[in-house]
């Protein structure tokens, strides 16, 4: 048996009792601070940390880029705007300690690599975050063995 932990937001209302799950807890700090924001709802939030990682999110907002935000699905430019307003500023620091990123010199692989499986047909989010993984575990891995591994768990 494998253990796994799962980060939940629950969410109690008249209607209904919702649980979102989270793979780490910057995800769901991000969550929570989106969700914070009016106008923006559980679905809202979780449709822009389904488009871009916490890390593009953080620089998204810190550079102030609503036109960047606002490819999000069902985001228009004017919440987009209010979102940058309002989190700016509050997300420094967050998530240090488990944005699990790749070691300095990987991070082109990786890119190489993501734009590859992107333009191949899969979902940005999906690849990036099997590459993140395989990444992980192999350190050394070269951007055709990222792309090979990558099909495999996708």
């Amino acid at each position: 048996t494998e253990t796994a932990r799962l980060y939940v937001h629950y969410v109690v209302r008249e209607d209904a009792q919702l649980l979102y799950g989270f793979a780490t807890k910057t995800e769901r700090e991000l969550f929570r601070h989106l969700i914070s924001v009016s106008g923006v709802g559980g679905n809202t939030a979780r449709m822009i940390l389904s488009t871009y990682s916490p890390r593009e999110l953080q620089g998204i907002i810190t550079a102030g880029n609503a036109v960047l935000l606002k490819n999000v699905k069902g985001l228009g430019l004017k919440t987009a705007q209010k979102i940058i307003v309002e989190l700016s500023g509050k997300l420094t620091g967050l998530g240090d300690a488990d944005t699990a990123l790749p070691a300095a010199g990987n991070g082109e692989k990786l890119e190489e690599a993501l734009a590859a499986l992107v333009m191949l047909g899969f979902a940005k989010t999906a690849a990036e975050k099997a590459l993140r993984g395989i990444l992980r575990e192999n350190p050394g891995a070269s951007v055709e063995d990222l792309v090979r591994m990558g099909l495999k768990s996708l």
